[in-house]
């Protein structure tokens, strides 16, 4: 055994003590500077997260904009509702709470299990919806009850409210909740409860009623649960969309066809404003905004009426007699029949072996007498002689076989058939049978209500090319329920090239539709205006009727159907069109009536309706006469609340 000196031990300690007090200074060291690393130069980045982390940045939906008729009536707006909410944390059995509240409002078993779910899936402290929509009376039965419904709170919003109901459904379209495929990015879009527009107006301007979001910052725990708002910044409301429709001509229309299958164009002949857009029967589009019950969806789409297809824009029917407005024009422009030329009408047209029918005898008419009597024998002679595809030019200038350009979603275009379309479409060469049923407006021609108002406003304004307009150009707010400042003098709208006196022509047989000569059992004869003051009584409108058959019927099924109608079962029996401008003497609105299987012509079903509406439309003249009743309406507020 060796033994070291005392002073081999103390160098020896000192050695190791050194060493392990360097090690301990780096360590030191490093931590100091780890410290001085987040404290001093990270210090803004950790402030930062720890504020993050502290405080919650909510997105606000905006109040979306409202939707007025030319003279600022609301036509959609926002509503103030009430929703019920649960705190599961508040309640000491969210099942008995429930239990309680259905002893107020009603509860289906589907929402107690929804409910249910989000209790088991969400935080205790988070506020989940019991019901949404609640009446004035349900929402104060509640509040009254509070203290026996532990947990329960209501909570106030506001939800889309159209204050004319069905008036113009298919119009304004609708909005709800956003689907996967409208996801974009906007963060507005992920909002729970965000509303978009799915149809109609609602839809086409949808960015500009949707408006920007508000912020809310609010500070909460290390749990997520909310405990102030420290800032509040409201959005900014989407844009008031100003549509050129009249709700009181929009309403009258709709009341004016009850039960009946139908719909309705009246426009301005001269700016194309569009004063009624109507499709009948409608649906109540508040039911769409709030939600419909699988009942309520069944019955609206089983019902053999169509009540969800916008006829006025989507309905493609064979325009019969008013087409022979294309037609005589045609003839005209090209000359293959002088207006003072002859035909024979025996009651049957033939051509080979093919033969013809016209619904009565007629004897010899000339042109103004063949329009107002709807002679199909003369129509089917100068058709023969003028072959479809000058026809189908015509028809075309005239704004059939093309879309009005409005945007609605859903407008079909019709068709104009021609010699090129059968062969590229069938495959089949144009037979000189096709020609005749294009003549009366029967075969494959196709049109829209829509097409049809344009067609006669653009015969009635002189042939300029008048194009449909559903929303006013961009007015200031005190412009609002004015008259518009483009009253029709001076539109630009290019000339179709059609000469005043083939126009004319036109204009002379269409008057004659309505009112005839002296004597003269007419077309229409129950068209005629009927007002009674001064200022308007020498007032008339002109028209052309149109009678289409949806099947093809030989002489047995004419006549049986002839001797009784009733008999017809309602999805056979003919359309019945009346199309018209008023006043005669000076045209300024025109309208486009349709019915779907009416019992009776275009003469005897639909000129009537047509008359009504263009008495309403004169006694209103909503393009050049301001409101003066004020509505009901035009009270709400800028963000759009009632």
């Amino acid at each position: 055994m060796i033994i070291t000196r005392d002073s081999d031990w103390t160098e020896m300690f000192t050695r190791r003590a050194a060493v392990l007090g360097g090690v301990q200074a780096a360590l030191i060291a490093t931590l100091v500077g780890r410290m001085y690393y987040l404290q001093v130069v990270q210090a803004d980045r950790y402030r930062m997260l720890a504020e993050d982390n502290r405080i919650n940045l909510q997105l606000l939906p905006p109040p979306r904009g409202r939707i007025l008729d030319r003279f600022g009536q609301a036509l959609a707006l926002n509503k103030q509702q009430f929703r019920a909410l649960v705190v599961p944390e508040q309640a000491l059995k969210v099942g008995d709470t429930l239990n309680a509240l259905a002893q107020l409002i009603e509860l289906s078993d589907h929402e107690r299990d929804r409910i249910k779910k989000e209790v088991g899936r969400k935080r205790a402290f988070v506020p989940i919806t019991i019901k949404e929509n609640l009446s004035w009376d349900e929402m104060a039965r509640i509040q009254v009850n509070t203290p026996d419904l532990p947990g329960i709170m209501i909570d106030e919003g506001l939800t889309r409210f159209y204050p004319h109901g069905e008036s113009a459904a298919h119009l304004l379209g609708y909005v709800s909740a956003v689907d996967e495929d409208d996801l974009t990015g906007e963060p507005l879009l992920q909002l729970p409860g965000f509303r978009i527009g799915k149809d109609g107006v609602e839809k086409i301007y949808d960015m500009q009623l949707r408006g920007k979001g508000g912020t809310s910052q609010v500070e909460v725990n290390a749990y997520g649960r909310a405990i102030r708002e420290l800032e509040r910044r409201e959005g900014e409301a989407g844009a008031d969309i100003v549509l050129t429709i009249d709700e009181r001509v929009q309403a009258y229309v709709g009341q004016r066809l009850g039960e009946d299958s139908a719909a309705v164009v009246v426009m301005d002949v001269h700016t194309g404003d569009l004063l009624a857009l109507v499709s009948n029967p409608s649906f109540d589009v508040n039911a769409f905004s709030r939600g419909l019950t699988a009942d309520e969806w069944k019955g609206l789409s089983t019902d053999d009426h169509k009540p969800l297809i916008n006829k006025a824009l989507a309905g493609q029917y064979s325009p019969g007699s008013t087409f022979k407005i294309a037609v005589t024009l045609a003839a005209l422009e090209h000359g293959v029949i002088s207006p003072e030329q002859t035909v024979h009408c025996n009651g049957s047209y033939n051509l080979g072996n093919y033969v013809k029918h016209c619904h009565k005898v007629h004897g010899s008419v000339a042109m103004v007498r063949a329009i107002s009597v709807s002679c199909d024998v003369y129509f089917y002679e100068v058709a023969r002689r003028l072959g479809v595809d000058k026809i189908a030019a015509m028809a075309r200038r005239l704004g059939l076989g093309e879309v009005s350009g409005i945007g609605l979603p859903g407008e079909k275009a019709g068709l104009i058939p021609t010699e090129a379309w059968k062969k590229a479409a069938r495959g089949e060469r144009w037979a000189p049978g096709d020609t005749l049923n294009v003549g009366i407006g029967q075969g494959d021609v196709l049109a829209t209500p829509i097409q049809l108002a344009t067609m006669v406003a653009r015969v009635a304004n002189g042939g300029l090319a008048v194009k449909p307009r559903l929303v006013r150009p961009v007015v200031q707010a005190a412009q609002v329920g004015t008259v518009a400042a483009d009253d029709g003098a001076g539109a630009p709208f290019e000339s179709l090239d059609i000469p005043p006196q083939n126009l004319e022509i036109l204009r002379q047989g269409m008057f004659d539709v309505v009112n005839g000569p002296p004597g003269a059992t007419t077309a229409a004869s129950g068209g005629r205006l009927r007002f009674t003051d001064r200022e308007k009584k020498d007032w008339t409108l002109s028209g052309k009727t149109g009678t289409a058959a949806v099947r093809a019927m030989n002489a047995a099924d004419r006549e049986a159907q002839k001797r009784d109608p009733e008999s017809v079962p309602w999805h056979l029996r003919d359309n019945a069109l009346f199309v018209a401008f008023a006043p005669s003497h000076a045209p300024r609105y025109a309208v486009a009536v349709i019915v779907d299987h009416a019992l009776g012509g275009g003469g005897a079903f639909a000129a009537p309706i047509a008359r009504d509406i263009l008495e309403e439309v004169l006694r209103l003249d909503p393009s050049r006469k301001p409101r003066e009743d004020g509505g009901q309406i035009a009270a709400a507020t800028k963000d759009g609340r009632i």
